[in-house]
């Protein structure tokens, strides 16, 4: 569907563009949904009913946004991924170092079922093999079996973000066939690890194995995880903060079972399997990844679980081990050209034309390292405003490093833009050129249709040309036409006779496109009205750099300081195409005051309403910047 906007006068579309992430995704999905390896688990005969072909990844961010694909939200039993999240109670019940005390932290490359205990004190060696997770239940306070496996249903609801059941045909079938389980207790009990009965805890051990849950929750509980402990939909705490580093530490060395040293080889996130077919997956302060696949390998875990994860860590660079160099927001600002504009001046109709529609250009200030996670947060905001705009500028000035997965994601945006008529341009880009070298490639590639890749020096280049797209190719040359001195705004309300005695007193000077008109240091003895053609302000900087402070076009004056204060020029001026001005010496003002005093007066509150407006949009821009 499109719609006409008629403060631009022309049409855009309704239609969001696609998310780069989402489809990114669904590809993923895709590829790895013919894989026929594995079987699913029947040692549990409830758990064999499953469907092979269930499918299903989430992604979710530490701010809560959520992207899904497939069977994402068909519910399965949570089984051992259970078990970090009862670790992580049992510490706040009892506290990190009375935990410690009966459960251990040392992988064991044993299988999940194993019985693993250390010699001499019997204490399960963690709390991701069956027997920690036996110990740890024990360890959850309450005053009875119900009490503990309410908190538990709690706490678990906490992480997910909203109420959590159990599966009774799958604890049932669990309890009726658990004995391995059962002799793991009974020897607990015999080092007293376990200080009661073990059939009560075993029971309550298989009623949390039981929960049922999505794969969009787990991705929530494992972004959970990666926020600290807070969920980052509800905002409701689910472990204190303090805690979630022992977590993830034993997830990440123990989590994987007998697969562990290969996952943190290959994927490096903390992480925990179940046989019911999920897999959650944990980077810190970033993202939560979940993904549900009932077939398993040898070793218990999903196998499109542990494919999906491995090509989601290489292709986005998330091993937690490959950190960014900046703890600050990516994102440093976020404007539009209504707010913030170039540094070329613009006379009073096209500054209103810009007002008007320059929230169809918007710019992104960039900042540290990008990465997935920084860049899925850029790509989001730009998929969300889609509607309203037409241009993107990225300002790469402050940007550190660039990751080698960040080009292929604003490829694809890069693309989504092109296909919907709207454009995405980099600026500041001369330290990331191999990055802007890969983006233009995949441009013209293959039988791609889409445009050449804007990439502006700074980001005032990028600006004029975004301004330049908002007035049209007819505004922009009716700026070079020439402009009658009557009708320069620095002459507004001059009587003919007046207007007649000021055009005796100026000289018409024409300046060559490139020709200096002022020279930094030179004496400030006129001013210059431009009736046709543009000029720059410029500072020279060292190393030969030249630093554009304004660009002027007819109907703007320049050197007009010159009226009030006689010191040097203080920057060059130059013409950027053939010029034409007034020049009025300041001599020659300085006699008005006493032949013509109403001509002075006039000019004089001509040049402080132009200072006005132009301090007003300084304003504008300074607050635009500072939220």
């Amino acid at each position: 569907m499109q719609a006409l906007d008629t403060r631009a006068g022309r049409v855009a579309s309704e239609t969001p563009i696609a998310s780069p992430i989402q489809s990114y995704l669904d590809q993923l999905h895709s590829t790895h949904a013919s894989r026929s390896e594995g079987r699913v688990a029947t040692y549990i005969p409830e758990l064999a009913k499953a469907d092979p072909q269930w499918f299903g990844i989430c992604v979710a961010t530490v701010d809560g946004h959520v992207y899904a694909v497939g069977d994402s939200q068909q519910p399965f039993t949570i089984q051992s991924i259970s078990k970090p999240l009862t670790y992580g109670l049992a510490m706040e019940d009892i506290g990190r170092d009375a935990v410690l005390k009966k459960i251990g932290v040392e992988p064991t490359g044993d299988a999940f079922n194993s019985i693993s205990l250390a010699p001499g004190s019997g204490s399960p060696l963690n709390p991701m093999i069956n027997a920690g997770a036996i110990a740890a239940v024990s360890l959850i306070a309450g005053t009875s079996s119900e009490d503990k496996l309410q908190r538990l249903l709690a706490v678990y609801s906490l992480y997910a973000g909203h109420p959590l059941a159990i599966d009774h045909a799958v604890y049932e079938s669990e309890r009726d066939t658990g004995h391995r389980n059962r002799a793991i207790g009974h020897m607990l009990r015999n080092f007293d690890i376990l200080a009661i009965d073990p059939d009560p805890i075993l029971d309550l051990y298989f009623r949390q194995c039981s929960i049922l849950v999505t794969c969009r929750d787990l991705s929530l509980m494992a972004a959970t995880l990666a926020n600290g402990g807070v969920n980052p939909v509800t905002g409701e705490r689910a472990l204190r903060h303090d805690l979630v580093e022992n977590v993830l530490s034993v997830m990440a060395t123990c989590g994987m079972y007998d697969y562990a040293g290969e996952w943190a080889y290959w994927v490096g996130l903390p992480a925990k399997s179940g046989v019911g077919g999920g897999v959650l997956a944990v980077l810190p302060g970033q993202l939560g990844v979940g993904v549900f696949s009932p077939p398993l390998d040898d070793r218990g875990n999903s196998v499109r679980g542990v494919a999906v994860c491995k090509q989601i860590s290489r292709d986005f660079n998330l091993h937690f081990l490959r950190v960014p160099r900046t703890a600050r927001s990516t994102i440093r600002a976020h404007y539009t050209l209504a707010g913030v504009s170039s540094k070329r001046l613009r006379n009073e109709a096209e500054r209103r034309v810009l007002d008007e529609t320059g929230h169809r250009a918007t710019i992104y200030d960039l900042q540290g390292d990008l990465s997935f996670a920084a860049t899925e947060q850029l790509i989001r905001g730009v998929v969300a405003g889609s509607n309203e705009i037409d241009w993107v500028v990225l300002d790469l000035r402050r940007v550190t490093r660039i990751d080698d997965c960040v080009a292929p994601m604003l490829l694809a945006l890069v693309k989504e833009l092109s296909a919907a008529g709207k454009h995405l341009v980099f600026a500041s880009a001369r330290e990331h050129a191999r990055f802007v070298r890969t983006i233009e490639e995949g441009l013209s590639g293959g039988e791609s249709n889409h445009p050449p890749l804007k990439v502006f020096v700074d980001l005032d280049a990028a600006l004029e040309w975004c301004e330049n797209q908002l007035l049209g190719v007819d505004r922009v040359a009716a700026v070079s036409a020439a402009l009658p001195l009557a009708q320069h705004p620095v002459c507004g309300n001059l009587a003919a006779d007046e207007l007649a005695h000021l055009d005796r007193l100026m000289q018409r000077q024409r300046f060559r496109a490139g020709e200096v008109v002022l020279c930094q240091g030179d004496p400030a003895d006129s001013m210059y009205l431009l009736v046709s053609g543009r000029v720059s302000v410029t500072l020279p900087l060292p190393g030969g750099q030249v630093k554009r402070l304004s660009t002027l076009s007819a109907g703007m004056p320049f050197g007009e300081l010159a009226i009030l204060d006689r010191a040097a020029r203080t920057a060059d001026v130059r013409a950027d195409t053939a010029v034409e001005c007034f020049v009025l010496s300041a001599a020659d003002f300085d006699r008005l005051g006493s032949t013509h005093p109403a001509i002075k007066v006039k000019i004089l509150e001509n040049l402080l309403r132009n200072a006005s407006r132009m301090v007003a949009r300084l304003n504008h821009e300074i607050a635009t910047l500072a939220r």
